[in-house]
């Protein structure tokens, strides 16, 4: 029936495993929940935990494999015909959460539950990843784009998964979903948006999430560039602006003003209160600058 999979790495996953295994078993139908450590150096021994649960297996990699990867592993590993696949991160907030996935599994779909954040998490270290994810993430299903993909907290018959699988020659950190999500549409498959999100605890503090966006932003011009993802220029609105300067030739002129502004932009966007107006235009200005480094 339905296979839970959840890639971890250097993350304490036994709270999250204790409540999605109580909800499995509540709901009666065949289940398992797989957790791999993909090169873990953190709370490895903690997570073997898991092993102790029915229905439950804990896998280490000694070597991390990469966020595509992993997934596509994890669907290997997989006996049940429905994969519900999950970033560690995550903590349960329904107690109906898998009861919900499971009224699916009747049918081949691709089932998009959403994410959420703690309303009481007001940390200022987290405060650009705290108001990117709430303004930009966490939406109602009906607010959100039929096309809306992320990996974060979706279910997927493994029939459909198998047609696709995560892009494994993707390196970094970024983008794998959209690649997957595109492919998805490409064979005809809508996304069922769903009201049943998870709550994304691992925050980035700000320092961290400014050098995670760098590291994507440029994964997302060099994605481009190798020519195998045209349409990336229709599904990011980032590289869709970036092209529009491009094309003039003023990407010279704005990698240039990354270069001056830096400082200015990464202090305004570490404050307590940070403008997404402000952090669009440092991705922007960014890959300007990322499109010229040879």
């Amino acid at each position: 029936m339905l296979s839970i999979l959840i890639p971890t790495y250097n993350y304490n996953i036994t709270r999250l495993v204790v409540d999605l295994h109580q909800q499995a078993l509540d709901t009666y139908v065949d289940f398992e929940i797989i957790v791999i450590e993909d090169g873990s150096t953190l709370f490895v021994e903690d997570n073997k935990a898991v092993n102790d649960f029915e229905f439950c297996r804990h896998i280490i990699l000694s070597e991390n494999i990469g966020r595509s990867a992993v997934r596509n592993k994890l669907a290997d590993e997989a006996k049940y015909g429905h994969l519900l696949f999950m970033d560690c991160d995550a903590e349960v907030c329904s107690e109906y959460f898998v009861a919900k996935y499971v009224s699916f599994c009747k049918e081949e779909c691709v089932v998009i539950g959403g994410t959420a954040y703690d309303p009481n998490e007001n940390d200022p270290q987290f405060s650009l990843r705290l108001t990117y994810g709430r303004k930009r993430e966490a939406r109602a299903a009906t607010e959100r784009s039929k096309n809306n993909f992320a990996t974060f907290n979706f279910m997927i018959s493994k029939s459909i998964f198998n047609q696709v699988r995560f892009d494994e020659s993707i390196q970094g950190y970024g983008h794998e979903d959209m690649v997957f999500g595109h492919q998805l549409h490409q064979l005809g498959y809508e996304f069922i948006q769903i009201e049943n999100p998870l709550i994304h605890k691992g925050l980035d503090d700000n320092e961290t999430f400014l050098r995670k966006t760098k590291e994507a932003t440029h994964n997302l011009f060099q994605l481009y560039q190798t020519g195998h993802y045209p349409y990336l220029a229709e599904e990011s609105k980032l590289l869709h602006s970036f092209i529009r300067i491009y094309k003039p030739g003023l990407t010279p002129l704005c990698a240039w003003g990354f270069n001056q502004l830096q400082t200015v932009l990464e202090r305004k966007l570490c404050s307590a209160s940070p403008s997404l107006r402000l952090y669009d235009l440092y991705k922007l200005l960014f890959m300007c600058k990322s499109s010229r480094m040879k």
